[in-house]
């Protein structure tokens, strides 16, 4: 689809005001993980403090929690509302914004059901993918989006232009390199496929979930740096932990779930893990709610290469390869892979991999 450069327009109505779901109140079997309170990032010594904090977490588990990242829960609401009506949009509306996902471009609408989940089965997640406001990322884009597009950038600016940053800043550390080293090739500015998602996982009847396996999203890992989950009460989202067990990850008010992606596992030889998790039907009491989801999508500067970064770190854990097989591909080639790569079946029957690009596979976990 060629670019567009879509405006911003007076809303028509009011945006309604987004109420959180309740918390499930089962006894789920929670992972335990760090919680960082980005406050601290700008005080004496709260780099350092933060990034020792994170470092068992980024390379055993790759999931941790942030607060106090300077947004809201006003402000997040707003974002969850603006993605909440959009969903209510008849089918044939939002189609016409869908992304170019045989490309491998996810800039745009993902309708239910492109993805498989077991054979015969396709899934139950929708998506609408606003990418970053600069021109070459530009497309048409629906009332809801147009309405409310210098919210939405805002919003994703600080996400891109803060938190992100803090990050990234706090890896570069635990890697023993320069502070910058990591925020260079993640720029708002850069030609990249990072963009804040709108998500909904339609509900399923006990029947239905029955015939699933109780899976909404296959275990996974995720494609680009990192990966930022707003909060979202109904509780769905799993983490494969170093045992191989699956735990639930708790919705904790105030905070950002977070989790490394693949071009930081592949930038640190296995180092950093790019977590693995899936999404699984909710507790009964939240069985029936449709689970509206915020994200924001981290990845690099499409030209970077994934292959293993000049670390004083790794080079002293022997983690930096002679003939590094990644040496070539481009990270926006393996995004893009990632991404028209998840429109075919689904490898079954336990821990398995696909091919992607290159030579390197991606696993997926029952």
């Amino acid at each position: 689809m060629a670019a567009v450069q879509s405006m911003p327009g007076l809303p028509s109505k009011p945006l309604p005001k987004y109420e959180q779901e309740p918390e499930s109140k089962f006894d789920l079997e929670w992972a335990d993980l760090v919680t960082l309170d980005l406050s601290q990032f700008d005080t004496p010594g709260g780099k350092e403090r933060l990034a020792a904090q994170l470092k068992s977490a980024v390379h055993n588990v790759g999931f941790f929690y942030i607060t106090n990242f300077g947004l809201s829960q006003d402000d997040v609401d707003r974002q969850f509302a603006i993605g909440k009506e959009f969903f209510s949009l008849p089918t044939e509306e939002k189609i016409k914004y869908k992304a170019d996902l045989m490309n491998g471009n996810y800039n745009g609408y993902r309708p239910k059901g492109s993805g498989e989940i077991l054979p015969g089965k396709r899934d139950n997640v929708e998506m609408y993918n606003v990418f970053k406001f600069i021109p070459q990322l530009e497309r048409e884009q629906p009332a809801i989006v147009n309405e409310h597009r210098e919210e939405i950038e805002r919003f994703q600016r600080k996400i891109a232009e803060d938190v992100v940053q803090k990050l990234l800043v706090l890896i570069s550390i635990i890697l023993e390199l320069p502070e910058d080293y990591l925020a260079k090739g993640h720029q708002y500015d850069d030609v990249s496929e990072c963009h804040l998602r709108y998500m909904i996982y339609r509900h399923r009847t006990p029947e239905e979930n029955a015939e699933y396996q109780n899976l909404y999203s296959k275990g996974h890992s995720d494609f680009g740096s990192l990966t930022l989950l707003f909060r979202q009460p109904v509780a769905a989202l799993q983490i494969r932990m170093p045992d191989g067990s699956w735990k639930w990850v708790k919705p904790h008010p105030g905070s950002i779930t977070v989790n490394i992606a693949d071009v930081l596992q592949f930038w640190t030889a296995g180092y950093l893990k790019s977590s693995i998790h899936r999404v699984v039907a909710p507790p009964g009491d939240q069985a029936h709610i449709d689970r509206l989801g915020l994200l924001y999508f981290l990845r690099p500067a499409y030209d970077l290469k994934l292959k293993t970064l000049d670390s004083p770190l790794l080079k002293r854990l022997g983690l930096k390869p002679e003939n590094d097989t990644a040496d070539e591909i481009k990270a926006g080639d393996w995004v893009r892979a990632r991404v028209k790569g998840n429109q075919d079946k689904v490898p079954q029957g336990g821990n398995q991999e696909k091919p992607v690009i290159g030579g390197i596979k991606a696993k997926y976990y029952d």
